[in-house]
């Protein structure tokens, strides 16, 4: 590869992967020995999820593809096939781009569309975030990626341990912590900022107490989500306190989450509850840090809040099995044991950051392997031993 530059490329899904991403990007752009690529997919190029491929391009990023592959109805059969959409779409434009290296991130099936596009036209595939453990179909694609991979950068030393476990070499298992630890990090120290105009936020105080809700559906558990989510805003109409609640991504199940909680807005004067499509990232991670507490089943609440200290109520199954520090407490989906968890979390307040996700340096630290790192086609089991 010597007298040309390396090509990698970065491919974003949804918000919560820019929100990771971000600080790779900023290093690799700045690398003069690398030309970096930018496919944004997904739900980042949907309306109705306002486009967060906007954001990326706001930020001074060329997205050089949006990559339309959702296919409408927020069923078990739609997820499968804009699976299938996904392999076609982005097989076309890997063909086109001709990546050296293709960077991934998480669990989502839009993620595993696009590894199977590059490895099966040979191109090397670096993931982020392989070997973690959690609840819903996230967990089968998740191992599914870490299987078509090539290289690997797990958040966690247990990530990477599992990940060894399941027949990955070593010398191709790095583990420098989760990438967002770098956004948090670096806004602590300045962390005032003025969203009273942004977001239709202008009557909320977020210097009083509020609370962050994001609540996904369960794939796995597709057909109870309508019966959960009463439950969640049932909690809230129990507190009465403000609380800024996204809607949810576009799994299984959305469209009756979403259908329910507007039929809640509508048969209840909930002018506590402020529901937000989208936040940018700084922002996303700036009410996060504020929250008095989080509640839902959001990767985020698991790992975003790890660096903060901020008091967690997990609920539900779809992060089962993930890591968490102590600020983070699982519960059921049943309103008695969620308002229970919730009192506690607010008389204990803040925790103390945890540097379980890394210690906010894994943007450069990747950014710099990914640089280095020797692209290969062919792939073998690796037996792990005593010394692994």
């Amino acid at each position: 590869m010597s007298g040309k530059k390396k090509r990698i490329l970065i491919i974003l899904v949804d918000r919560a992967n820019y929100g990771r991403m971000k600080p790779i990007m900023d290093a690799l752009s700045e690398d003069n020995t690398v030309e970096m690529l930018t496919i944004c997919a997904g739900s980042m190029v949907l309306e109705r999820f306002q486009r967060t491929v906007d954001v990326v391009r706001d930020d001074g990023f060329h997205v050089h593809s949006e990559v339309f592959m959702e296919l409408e109805g927020s069923l078990p059969v739609t997820m499968a096939k804009s699976l299938g959409f996904g392999v076609v779409e982005f097989s076309s434009e890997l063909n086109r781009l001709s990546p050296d290296l293709v960077v991934l991130i998480g669990d989502r099936y839009e993620a595993l569309a696009a590894a199977l596009a590059a490895v099966y036209q040979n191109i090397c595939v670096a993931h982020i975030q392989g070997g973690e453990v959690s609840g819903s179909i996230d967990e089968s694609a998740r191992h599914a990626i870490s299987k078509l991979a090539h290289y690997h950068f797990p958040s966690t030393s247990e990530s990477r341990q599992n990940l060894i476990r399941m027949g990955e070499s070593p010398n191709t298992v790095f583990n420098y912590g989760c990438p967002v630890g770098d956004v948090i990090f670096s806004m602590q120290s300045n962390s005032k900022r003025d969203l009273s105009g942004y977001y239709g936020l202008s009557s909320f105080d977020i210097s009083e107490p509020f609370f962050l809700v994001i609540f996904h559906p369960v794939t796995t558990g597709f057909g109870e989500e309508s019966q959960q989510i009463d439950a969640v805003l049932e909690v809230l109409a129990f507190f009465q306190i403000q609380s800024v609640m996204l809607w949810p991504n576009i799994d299984a199940g959305a469209s009756h989450i979403g259908k329910r909680i507007r039929t809640f807005q509508k048969n209840h004067d909930a002018n506590y509850l402020k529901m937000i499509t989208n936040l940018a990232p700084s922002d996303f991670q700036y009410l996060l840090g504020k929250t008095a507490c989080a509640i839902g089943n959001s990767s985020s609440f698991v790992r975003d809040t790890s660096f903060w200290g901020t008091p967690v109520v997990l609920l539900g199954d779809r992060q089962n099995g993930r890591e968490a520090a102590e600020n983070v407490t699982r519960v059921p989906i049943d309103f008695d044991k969620i308002v229970g968890a919730v009192e506690q979390q607010l008389r204990h307040g803040r925790y103390l950051p945890s540097t379980l996700y890394g210690k906010g340096d894994s943007g450069k630290k990747i950014a710099k392997k990914l640089v280095e790192l020797e692209p290969y086609k062919q792939k073998r089991l690796h037996v792990a031993d005593d010394n692994d």
